[in-house]
């Protein structure tokens, strides 16, 4: 009897434990499936060459301006771009310079912190800092490279998206890597 009586006592606490309302489930985000690396040289006609991964396109947009040079390295899957502008060094370094560095800290506003990393190599005479944006900005990465004599690339990476950081970190860590790539394998004409 006292057997029947926890069996009931049990099965009255379990139904009585299923009139609860039902909890919501915490917000999540798709799951991304990213590519395996691999690269492709790709030699502009704005005096330097690259590798950019095979899972992107290039873009290039005419150029009205003569001492200036624009592409795109867009990828698709991820609704990302690197734009890219190239310029002839024509005792123009310092305001160049200048105008990268503002174009980074403009997003001082979102941005949490906004990491500098120079990058110097000597060998192909490739001097530049990338800009490293953590929080929810419109520019995730952002860099300029220069010979310090003739040739500057500023590039950012953009996505066509609400700045979300924790739905993109994956992705933006992703790219990054591939834009150390691309600051890697850059090589002047």
């Amino acid at each position: 009897m006292r057997y029947l009586a926890s069996i009931a006592a049990m099965a009255l606490l379990l139904l009585a434990g299923c009139g609860q309302p039902p909890v919501p489930r915490p917000a999540g985000y798709f799951r991304i499936d990213l590519p395996e690396k691999r690269y492709v040289h790709f030699t502009s006609p704005c005096f330097y060459s690259i590798e950019y991964p095979e899972y992107a396109r290039i873009n290039l947009h005419p150029s009205i301006a003569t001492d200036s040079c624009w592409m795109d390295i867009e990828f698709p899957s991820f609704k990302a771009k690197i734009h890219l502008t190239y310029f002839n060094l024509q005792e123009n370094l310092a305001s160049l310079t200048e105008s990268s560095r503002e174009l980074a800290y403009k997003h001082t506003i979102r941005a949490e912190a906004i990491d500098e990393k120079i990058w110097s190599d000597d060998s192909a005479h490739v001097y530049g800092i990338l800009y490293d944006l953590k929080g929810n900005t419109a520019s995730a990465v952002q860099f300029f490279m220069t010979d310090s004599v003739r040739h500057y690339l500023r590039g950012s990476l953009y996505f066509m998206a609400q700045p979300n950081e924790d739905s993109l970190m994956p992705v933006i860590t992703f790219l990054r890597e591939d834009i150390m790539h691309l600051i890697e394998t850059l090589n002047w004409r």
